[in-house]
């Protein structure tokens, strides 16, 4: 049985919508896009030291399949971190699998828990999932996520979509390893108690 582990930038309020650009995400009115920008060169190399160092599967929302296959899927492969996504399986959860042109990608539909509870039971690498919200808040909801690794930011945005937007369930966390950049965002890994 692999783990499962959402990767996500938050402000420090909460908030997980559109943190690279103003065009990612602005369902709802959102107009504070960007928002992860003034720290983003130093969480990036964070991100690929602890995400990209061990062998790892995607799982992956279609907003945010879309968004990376179009920032990678033609990338120079001497790029390390596009050589490692572009290698690895990605799972999408989408109503249209017929047009996932990014290589190695297999659509997830119908019953998506009872699909993803599947995947989780096959041998294989760790199930990454980087930013979908919508797909975190089903994950969350039927207690699928096995750690957390979270880059909040010293921003604080008001409104938008939350990581922890709708809770069901009281689970406890154990801090795995923290670490902070020089301008102030902070990383904090966490593995549900019972699974470190």
């Amino acid at each position: 049985m692999r783990k499962l582990a959402l990767l996500t930038f938050l402000t420090l309020d909460g908030v997980m919508q559109s943190p690279g650009r103003p065009e990612e995400d602005p369902s709802g009115g959102f107009v504070h896009g960007g928002w992860a920008q003034s720290c983003w060169d130093e969480v990036m190399e964070q991100v690929a030291q602890e995400a990209m160092a061990q062998p790892f599967d995607l799982l992956l929302g279609r907003i945010t399949y879309d968004m990376f296959a179009a920032s990678f899927l033609d990338a120079d492969e001497t790029n390390p971190v596009a050589s490692k996504l572009n290698n690895a399986t990605k799972y999408v959860v989408t109503s249209d699998s017929s047009n996932l042109p990014w290589k190695n990608s297999h659509g997830i539909s119908g019953d998506i828990p009872a699909q993803i509870a599947r995947l989780k039971k096959q041998e294989g690498p760790l199930l990454q999932v980087h930013g979908s919200w919508q797909l975190a808040q089903a994950l969350l909801s039927n207690d699928l996520v096995d750690e957390l690794r979270l880059w909040t930011f010293p921003v604080v945005v008001g409104s938008g979509k939350r990581l922890f937007d709708h809770p069901t369930t009281t689970t406890d966390w154990g801090l795995l390893k923290s670490d902070t950049t020089t301008n102030g965002a902070t990383m904090s890994i966490y593995s549900r108690k019972g699974y470190e």
